[in-house]
């Protein structure tokens, strides 16, 4: 049973990605982590230091290689490789398991930014 499929099933259309995004994460609360590993799936908050760099601030994230000063993965909202640094990681990462990606790739709460 997919855990965030309620949170699908009740979108109406109009929802904030940050009001969203929080009931992912209480859906998902049983998988926080503070790494990930390789070959999985994580949703996490984003804030980057680097001036002028377009973001998703609520990225959903293949993780294909970690590094000592963060990962890098495919970020689902931008559907290419993108990098990220343990200290712009708020909070915690919580894994979204293969069989819920249906399920959480019908949910808008991608946030694009640009970091002034």
């Amino acid at each position: 049973m997919s855990r965030i499929r309620t949170v699908r099933d009740n979108l109406i259309g109009t929802e904030d990605p940050d009001d969203l995004m929080i009931e992912l994460m209480d859906a998902l609360g049983s998988s926080e982590s503070s790494r990930p590993d390789v070959g999985k799936y994580y949703i996490f908050v984003y804030a980057p230091k680097t001036p002028n760099l377009r973001y998703d601030q609520n990225p959903l994230v293949a993780v294909t290689q970690i590094f000592p000063w963060g990962f890098r993965g495919v970020n689902f909202h931008w559907n290419e490789y993108r990098q990220y640094t343990w200290g712009e990681v708020v909070g915690q990462i919580y894994e979204v398991f293969s069989e819920e990606l249906n399920d959480i790739d019908g949910i808008p709460f991608q946030k694009f930014r640009l970091n002034n």
